[in-house]
């Protein structure tokens, strides 16, 4: 079924069903930019609600120790990510359907005009020529009706007797004049009526079907992308499914991961002072009276029983307590399990400081012994005040861990405090073996020796090689290895460029 054959002569209820489905499109495209606007308002507020609620500072980052704190906080996570979902669907609506539907719409309008045009103009064409073929039919109509008038004049004069013979040949010449001219109108009307027929024939038989069936196959396009357009509002939403979905495993995951017994467990050993719970009040007897003033009980004040109410009302701080010195050194203020988490705290962070001084003086003292080795290389002398500076710092921090490691041993009770901080006494006894025992004449190569690289290795981390003898290697690059690690913590390599020196072996890793 076919427009231009059954539906030839209804070009009105064409143009009608036509433009409405070019109406149809257009509030689809409203229709879905309504729903792309819900969309984002929707993830606005979803991200508002997750920043109204998420915690930060140094109080809430405390409590987000808590499983049940920090689950809560993985939440507002996810459902971030869930609105970043909702954002991405608003987004691929409005270019994969709005936009693309508008161009596609734009281009069916001007295809459809063109179409109507162009069915108008050739209607236009047979009206004119049939405007044409009424006007040669009236005016044969005309000169065949003057020609018998002429003949029937003739006949007239012919019968008259009192008519001269010229003048009955006037009156046929006459009438064979107008006869001729009459019939060469009806020759041109003739001829006039065949083009008209054939015109007519190429109007309704070829060129109106022609035009309607490209309006019928502009209309099924349209009706075919309207269609890929309702499903594209399906799909796009269903591409990230699959997102949505482990975001919201991921909630389901978060409420899994609460632990109320460690959150109990966690509360205990943040707050756990360690004083015993106090023992039954003694009985004081009055009814003997009261003991001599020589007694031993008179000569030591009575010792007033700590109130270690768990109910007590939070104290209000006064005014003096705020003018009041600030906590001790040594924690002696905290309960005895607070002060012995501090007092570790404490040590660790300096035996990690410590690690990275030594680790730092161990490098300079590296440097010394390539500078005496190679004197081209740096002058060793320029190294002393790091190296002086350095050795300062090491003292001052192992006397600050000695220090802390006593008062934690007080802490427990006068126990052995066990040292599980980086083997920090063990580090401090190699140190002074390394110094003692002078291990850097291994670096006594000279660079201008040819020599064949011994590896491969890849910049981990940046180096800044700002002494004489080291170089400067970038995240990433890769190097030659000249001269592996002999124990010091430095390898000689070079460079794609042909630099060559020394960084440390910890900054690079080997590749086969």
């Amino acid at each position: 079924m076919v427009w231009g054959t059954d539906l030839w002569d209804q070009y009105d209820v064409i143009d009608k069903h036509t433009q409405s489905g070019l109406d149809l499109v257009e509030r689809y495209i409203k229709f879905v930019k309504e729903r792309t606007e819900i969309e984002q308002n929707y993830a606005k507020q979803l991200r508002s609600l997750t920043k109204k609620y998420y915690r930060r500072g140094s109080k809430e980052e405390q409590e987000c120790r808590y499983s049940n704190h920090a689950s809560f906080q993985d939440i507002l996570n996810e459902l971030n990510d869930y609105a970043g979902q909702r954002e991405l669907i608003a987004e691929n609506m409005m270019t994969g359907i709005c936009v693309e539907l508008t161009k596609f719409l734009q281009d069916l309008k001007q295809e459809r005009k063109s179409h109507l045009s162009d069915a108008k103009k050739a209607q236009q064409t047979l009206e004119s020529s049939f405007k044409h073929l009424e006007s040669t039919k009236k005016r044969f109509a005309k000169e065949w009706a003057e020609a018998e008038k002429a003949t029937q004049q003739a006949d007239k004069t012919e019968s008259d007797p009192n008519a001269t013979k010229p003048d009955v040949e006037k009156a046929r010449q006459h009438a064979h004049a107008r006869t001729h001219t009459a019939e060469e109108c009806r020759n041109d009307y003739a001829a006039e009526l065949q083009k008209y027929n054939k015109e007519q024939n190429l109007f309704y038989y070829i060129e109106i079907p022609q035009f309607f069936n490209k309006l019928q196959e502009m209309d099924e396009r349209r009706i075919r992308r309207l269609a890929g357009g309702y499903c594209q509002f399906s799909d796009i939403e269903k591409k990230v499914l699959p997102i949505i979905s482990k975001c919201l495993e991921g909630i389901s995951a978060a409420g899994g991961k609460v632990d109320e017994k460690q959150d109990s467990m966690l509360l205990i050993e943040q707050h756990k002072s360690g004083f015993e719970q106090p023992g039954d009040v003694e009985f004081e007897d009055y009814s003997h009276g009261i003991k001599p003033a020589t007694s031993e009980s008179s000569l030591n004040a009575p010792k007033v029983r700590a109130k270690l109410w768990p109910f007590g009302k939070k104290h209000k701080i006064t005014h003096v307590e705020k003018h009041m010195p600030p906590p001790a050194e040594d924690f002696s203020h905290l309960p005895p399990e607070q002060r012995k988490k501090k007092l570790q705290a404490k040590i660790d962070d300096i035996a990690k400081e410590l690690q990275k001084t030594q680790d730092q003086s161990d490098a300079l003292e590296k440097m010394r012994g390539v500078y005496e080795q190679n004197p081209q290389l740096g002058d060793p002398s320029s190294l002393e005040p790091q190296i002086s500076e350095t050795s300062q710092n090491i003292g001052r921090l192992r006397g600050e861990l000695t220090k802390y490691e006593t008062w934690l041993s007080e802490a427990m009770g006068g126990e052995e405090s066990v040292h599980t901080i980086n083997n920090d006494a063990q580090i401090s006894v190699l140190s002074e073996q390394l110094e003692s025992q002078h291990l850097y004449s291994e670096f006594d190569d000279e660079f201008d020796d040819v020599q064949t690289p011994i590896g491969q290795c890849k910049a981990i981390y940046t180096f800044e090689g700002n002494s004489e003898g080291t170089i400067s290697i970038t995240e990433g690059e890769q190097l030659s290895v000249m001269e592996d690690d002999k124990g010091d913590g430095w390898m000689r390599v070079l460079k794609a460029n042909g630099e060559e020196g020394y960084i440390p072996s910890s900054y690079v890793k080997l590749v086969s």
